[in-house]
């Protein structure tokens, strides 16, 4: 199973439009194959207030290619990649495939 790891770095006061973005992503990564296993606001208790993140399942790699293909042309990801670009919000965005460690079975 692998895992796409975003980092934003968004502007600290344009959180409530990046978070409007997350919200509205849903729906076109579930339906394009991905797994939102969460997307993860800033807070001012500790670490960057410019940084948010995202991590969604994408199963193999050539699932990912799929899911990839099909949420670039859906319309309702278009239109939140639209908005959220005239928004200014997001500054960057840092893209990585990651793949989760898991313990050995015990008795190994």
């Amino acid at each position: 199973m692998y895992t796409l790891f975003l980092l934003y770095t968004i502007d600290p006061n344009k959180l409530a439009d990046w978070r409007a973005y997350a919200q509205a992503e849903f729906e076109p990564i579930t339906e394009s194959g991905g797994r939102i296993t969460g997307y993860y606001a800033p807070t001012e208790f500790a670490g960057a207030t410019s940084e948010a993140f995202a991590t969604i399942d994408v199963g193999t790699m050539a699932e990912y290619e799929v899911y990839r293909a099909k949420l670039a042309a859906h319309p309702l990801h278009q239109e939140n990649a639209r908005k959220i670009e005239a928004s200014g919000a997001i500054h960057s965005t840092y893209r990585a495939i990651i793949q989760k460690v898991e313990p050995e079975a015990a008795g190994k």
